[in-house]
């Protein structure tokens, strides 16, 4: 029997995803930090097991009602948990972005400010005073009326919407309308309305251009269209619609995704002119603190912004106080780069991770279990160090921190260390150490204790010689002025730098009009996929065969069942009960909708005459289930097949499976995934690859499996380009371009560039240190 105040969260008998009946006490009030190679069960021990079940006792305490409004993430498969603590959680999981989320949304300081402007603005004379909503771009009180608080408006122009004036309108002048017939219905209705539909377009008059562009008329009349001879001539009525008004019509209204991106193309967003951009009502601009406008306080770095807090007045000193409590911890994690309006979907996860830590840390909770996702994802080394201070002081307060990560330096600062392993997939799963880091030394295959303990040097390579030079620059945009610098070409380059320095910057001016790029593949986090339809076997052609091989075989041939019949995506072959999904949704009256197996499929997707053909002894449901590592074994005599998991287990996703939803994946997982599918054609001359912190999420022996591929395809004669903050990739670069020496206008330059023995001794680096011990 375990006393009340019980030390230790005691989980038995946790089934979660790969884990097996794994049974494991970790204790409270500590820094735990959960480690093991990529796809080991760790996430799915901290969150899917702790965490879940946390969240599940919660929600059983809240009203049946209100359970309705919130996500669940159901019940975990334990045997039991005790001494479990109520939890918060904070995952790399992107929230989908809006362009009214902010910063200063995220983290509640918008709210301050807006009630320091509300209760300690200074105001016209004459003027009334504001609530604290007339200062929020996202209230109907506070938003610019033109722009509806976003800031920018969109605008066509005669340039955007005739790219070619020398054509005339029966040949196409007018490229934003649409095409076949509705685009012939509109020559016809100008034609029939007196306008010359011959003529070249620059040679129309001024005023004739103007109307036919962008009147907000809709003329009908009567057209007596010109066809084919066989085809019956019967005239009809039109409406006119100008190129104008239907651009902009299809970009607001249009549900295909394919019509309103073809939209876009012919808009500009232009900064609003009743706002200038700044997204609020000109009454709420009037309105001034220590002489600037709320737009102005909320543009400026969070760095600069205390600076210019000078209270005035009692109700001004309690407000501007606690703002800056509020400010502190933002800056303590490295992001005093960043604005009050820098919008959401602009931030990479690793910094939406830490301003959400910011803010807990001012939420003076105790007694709970924060439980986090990789929180040094995205961190440069001297952030790290900040981190690590942080999560020092959650802890202090009284709370119990387990975080899941693969960085060393956490992984060395952790009070208690849980190992989970030893490989992926089914090959993981047990826990092979809970204990002091120390401890971990004498643990058999222990994947992480190779790294951990050993210090000797990195082995010295020898620096490639490039074959040419890419010049970009100077690039002038965000916190980089006028920089220009020279990528060298068929070598492994890494650019560091604090996080807000300026990297992502630099190298998204890498493009193909560039004199020496050739083919460019740029490989960034962005998910593979929106829905769970996506999965890694669709996104990579994979299925393809595999459903080939399927529709080929004997029984499938005497049923008739092509390779369409093999698809989850359309009827024939699927269940159709869940259309393919393989669950459906419950809706419970007074409780909470919640997903639940599809009740004829039982998760299969298939309907059962097609599970009843089967390939090698399995059907298309359980190959689908297979461990990309089972799957290569399984396929090994399907060239084709074989050749694409074989790129999968290169860059390390072995312990993916094929039918894993996209919707599932980490930003590092879609990356590698990208890479992998870009790495099984056949490549044709110089490739330039583009890479964006490709070792996010990766333990480093999967990080050296990683690096094995990207030094192969620079040896092949590819150029590979690496922002980066491991440093054991960047001691093995053959050329690094250090950014620096801060983030935000604190950066912006470049620092240092040369092999990295000459970037470790750099003056003036914040990398240099780092790079230095990396190279021993």
């Amino acid at each position: 029997m375990h006393t009340p105040h019980d030390p230790f969260v005691r989980v038995r008998g946790a089934r979660e995803h790969n884990l097996q009946g794994v049974d494991v006490d970790i204790p409270r009030d500590v820094l735990v930090v959960f480690t093991g190679v990529s796809g080991s069960g760790k996430s799915s021990l901290a969150f899917g097991t702790v965490y879940a079940e946390a969240q599940r006792r919660y929600f059983e305490s809240v009203a049946p009602y209100a359970r309705r409004l919130i996500h669940q993430v159901g019940a975990p498969k334990v045997g039991e948990i005790t001494g479990l603590p109520p939890a918060v959680s904070l995952q790399q999981r992107r929230a989908a972005p809006t362009s009214r989320s902010s910063v200063g949304t995220v983290t509640n300081l918008s709210n301050s400010l807006r009630m320091l402007f509300s209760r300690a603005g200074d105001y016209p004379p004459g003027a009334e005073r504001l609530d604290s909503d007339a200062f929020s771009p996202n209230t109907a009180a506070g938003a610019c009326p033109e722009c509806h608080g976003l800031g920018q408006v969109h605008r066509t122009s005669e340039e955007s919407l005739v790219p070619d004036p020398s054509l005339s309108v029966r040949d196409g002048a007018i490229a934003a309308w649409p095409g076949a017939w509705q685009g012939k219905n509109l020559r016809d209705i100008l034609d029939a309305l007196g306008y010359d539909v011959n003529r070249p377009w620059r040679e129309l008059p001024a005023e004739q251009r103007q109307w036919i562009l962008f009147t907000e008329e809709q003329p009908v009349v009567t057209v007596h269209p010109v066809r084919d001879a066989e085809r019956i001539q019967r005239p009809y009525q039109g409406t006119y619609m100008s190129a104008h008004r239907y651009v902009m019509k299809t970009f607001s209204d249009s549900k295909s995704a394919t019509l309103r991106a073809k939209a876009e193309r012919f808009l500009s967003s232009v900064p609003c002119p009743g706002c200038g951009g700044s997204r609020l009502r000109p009454e709420a601009l009037a309105v001034t603190f220590a002489g600037h406008t709320i737009a102005e306080l909320a543009a400026l770095p969070l760095a600069d912004l205390a600076g210019h807090l000078d209270a005035v007045g009692e109700t001004a000193r309690v407000l501007t106080e606690d703002l800056r409590s509020r400010v502190a911890p933002v800056l303590e994690l490295g992001l005093g780069y960043l604005s009050l309006d820098r919008a959401t979907p602009t931030l990479s996860a690793g910094e939406l991770q830490r301003l959400r830590l910011a803010t807990q840390l001012r939420s003076g909770l105790f007694g709970v279990v924060y439980v986090l996702d990789e929180p040094s994802a995205g961190l440069h080394p001297a952030d790290t160090e900040a981190l690590l201070t942080v999560l020092e002081r959650l802890r202090t307060a009284g709370n119990s921190v387990f975080v899941v990560e693969h960085h060393l330096e956490v992984v060395r600062g952790a009070d208690w260390l849980v190992e989970v392993g030893p490989l992926a997939g089914e090959r993981g799963g047990r826990v092979l150490h809970s204990g002091p880091v120390a401890e971990l030394a004498s643990v058999e295959g222990s994947a992480t204790a190779r790294y951990l303990f050993d210090r000797s040097p990195a082995p010295v390579r020898e620096v490639r010689t490039p074959s040419g030079q890419l010049k970009v620059g100077p690039v002038t945009r965000h916190n980089l002025r006028a920089v220009s610098t020279e990528f060298p070409l068929g070598v492994l380059t890494a650019v560091t730098g604090v996080s807000g320095s300026g990297k992502s910057t630099l190298i998204g001016e890498i493009t193909e009009e560039l004199a020496g790029v050739g083919r460019l593949v740029s490989v960034d986090q962005r998910p593979i996929g929106r829905t769970p339809r996506s999965n890694l076997a669709t996104y990579t052609g994979l299925f393809d065969v595999v459903r080939k091989e399927f529709a080929g075989t004997e029984e499938a041939r005497r049923r008739g069942f092509g390779v369409g019949r093999f698809s989850f995506n359309v009827s024939g072959g699927r269940c159709e009960t869940c259309q393919g999904e393989g669950f459906v949704s419950l809706e419970l009256l007074f409780l909470p909708s919640t997903y639940a197996p599809c009740p004829d499929c039982g998760g299969a997707r298939y309907n059962p005459e097609t599970l009843e053909v089967t390939y090698r002894g399995r059907n298309i449901a359980q190959v689908l289930d297979l461990t990309v590592e089972a799957a290569a074994e399984f396929f090994a005599a399907t060239p084709a097949v074989a050749r694409s998991l074989g790129t999968l287990l290169d860059v390390g996703l072995g312990y993916l499976g094929l039918g894993r939803p996209a919707t599932g994946l980490s930003g590092g997982e879609a990356q590698r995934i990208k890479l992998a599918s870009e790495l099984q054609r056949g490549r044709r001359g110089h490739t330039l690859y583009l890479l964006d912190e490709p070792t996010t999420g990766l333990h480093p022996a999967d990080v050296d499996v990683l690096m094995r591929q990207l030094h192969g395809l620079v040896d092949a004669g590819h150029t590979v380009v690496v922002v980066e903050h491991d440093m054991s990739v960047v001691a093995g670069a053959d050329w690094v371009i250090d950014l620096g020496p801060g983030g935000g206008d604190a950066g912006g330059r470049i620092v240092a560039a040369g092999p990295p023995v000459e970037v470790a001794g750099a003056s003036g680096s914040a990398t240099a240190a780092y790079l230095a011990r990396a190279l021993g």
